[in-house]
């Protein structure tokens, strides 16, 4: 038996407001759960776990729902670095504050 680790509170609620977002759009849609799962390529038991936030299930099943639910615009900007705010401020912090052209080297003549 696989158990999943403890996740932060923060990660849980967010999975748990994905699965239930995606479970308002599927019946926006008047998808059933039966033709959902066959699209999506899943169990009708694993599209529940989806619609109830489970972290056990594969990011790539997720992907999928939101696929099929034509919501895919905003997944590959997940990570996108224009979003990161602590990477580019972390980034900033580090720039240099001299730009140093580099040294002509003069040749030796003998």
């Amino acid at each position: 038996m696989r158990t999943t680790p403890t996740l932060p509170i923060p990660v849980k609620k967010a999975l748990k407001k994905l699965g239930n977002d995606l479970c308002d759009a599927r019946r926006r849609r008047r998808i059933s759960t039966t033709l959902m799962a066959e699209r999506v390529g899943i169990s009708r038991p694993t599209l529940s776990k989806i619609e109830k936030g489970d972290p056990s299930v594969s990011l790539g099943s997720y992907a999928s729902a939101l696929f099929v639910l034509g919501m895919t615009e905003r997944l590959s900007d997940l990570a996108d670095i224009k979003f990161d705010e602590t990477g580019l401020m972390l980034d900033e912090e580090n720039l240099p504050e001299r730009i140093h052209l580099p040294s002509k080297k003069k040749k030796r003549t003998k």
